[in-house]
């Protein structure tokens, strides 16, 4: 798939419903997770449109990452999904770029998920949906890698996305931090 395809279906699909009653604190996660899809959407498309085929491409992606999250947790309507393969030749003036960004992505996804635990008790569905979150960036850091170091965009699109998946469960806090709290958007 094509970088600009991906950002027209992620817009299309970052305008999910809430699922959860307005006035209450579900709600106010609802409302934190569905504005965080919403500016990842966008800044993706400024991204595209400024030729920064890279950024764009990590935006579409950790953005698709919260919306699945916020999907699977029950937050927002809509059944979660992955991340499409890319198949875009991305110019060669942005192969530091993204080389550069890719790694580091995948660092911070590391230090990330070294950096928490599962907050719930552990004889609660929450604990039990915090540990599927975990799991699920786990599988997408060790997918990314396996896409090093010959397809680089592969390999960040899904450590963002993996990316995605964990910081919203920090946000609707499933995770208690003993790391840098600056790897997350609270």
């Amino acid at each position: 798939m094509l970088i600009d395809a991906y950002g027209k279906i992620f817009a299309g699909d970052s305008r999910s419903e809430k699922t959860v009653p307005n006035d209450t604190v579900l709600g106010q996660t609802a409302d934190e997770i569905a504005e965080m899809v919403s500016c990842y959407a966008s800044d993706g498309r400024v991204f595209y449109k400024k030729g920064d085929l890279v950024n764009a491409a990590a935006s579409f992606a950790y953005g698709s990452g919260w919306l699945d999250a916020g999907r699977y947790l029950g937050y927002l309507a809509g059944s979660p999904s992955a991340p499409p393969e890319i198949d875009e030749d991305l110019p060669p003036s942005l192969e530091d770029h993204l080389s550069e960004k890719t790694y580091r992505y995948q660092r911070m996804l590391t230090n990330a998920l070294e950096g928490v635990t599962p907050a719930p008790d552990q004889k609660t569905a929450m604990y039990a949906a915090a540990c599927s979150i975990e799991e699920k960036a786990r599988s997408y850091l060790d997918g990314g890698a396996a896409h090093l170091p010959d397809d680089l965009i592969n390999a960040l699109v899904l450590f963002s996305y993996g990316y995605g998946w964990l910081d919203c469960g920090v946000r609707a806090g499933l995770f208690s931090i003993s790391g840098d709290r600056h790897l997350f958007t609270i």
